[in-house]
């Protein structure tokens, strides 16, 4: 990273509130925003988030979800810990993997979860056409992990850039809910091409 991102990010109103407040990331009042617009989880709910680390959007889940919920973490990377997140290290689309989430989602008495969540972004390559092809291929790991997880009338959020594989993918997330909307939440950097998708109302 050069030296004038490193600035403009340390500029940064969201990246300099995140420290204020004591999130680990910017990314958290993306997710604030988010739920505000299209009430994607509430109090109570289960929710898996893929792609969990560094943990701004683990830290903001719990606080939505309450005592009464539970989130589960999935990552390749270690994160440190949060009180009440359980978190798993490893590949979601592996069966030990899943086995660990389904072990976790029945200790809390629990077959599906509510909401399935991602912030999911490829290791950029400076190729956008490259990073956009990888990007909805993770994105299209995290519906079917959704699909896979969701109770019916549950939720799906996903992180995706925008470019020609776009609508298709777009088109299976219509498929599989009732509502489907595509937003950039204003904590979104200006010059970012990422959107997310917001999918509400599980078909089953």
């Amino acid at each position: 990273m050069g030296k004038r991102w490193l600035s403009e990010h340390k500029q940064d109103a969201y990246y300099k509130k995140a420290k204020k407040d004591g999130y680990r990331s910017r990314a958290a009042f993306k997710l604030q925003q988010l739920n505000d617009r299209f009430k994607l989880i509430k109090s109570g709910d289960a929710v898996i988030e893929l792609g969990a680390a560094p943990g701004g959007w683990s830290q903001v889940i719990m606080e939505m979800v309450g005592n009464k919920g539970f989130l589960i973490g999935v990552d390749l990377q270690g994160i440190k810990p949060i009180d009440g997140m359980n978190f798993i290290k490893g590949d979601f689309t592996e069966e030990e993997t899943r086995a660990s989430m389904d072990r976790i989602m029945k200790k809390h008495g629990r077959e599906k979860v509510d909401a399935v969540v991602s912030d999911m972004s490829p290791n950029i390559s400076g190729h956008y056409s490259m990073d956009q092809a990888r990007s909805i291929w993770l994105a299209g790991l995290a519906l079917d992990s959704a699909k896979q997880h969701l109770k019916p009338g549950g939720n799906f959020l996903v992180k995706v850039f925008e470019g020609e594989d776009f609508k298709p993918f777009l088109d299976s997330v219509k498929e599989a809910f009732r509502d489907v909307k595509v937003h950039s939440p204003s904590a979104s950097r200006k010059s970012s091409s990422e959107v997310y998708v917001a999918a509400l109302g599980f078909k089953g």
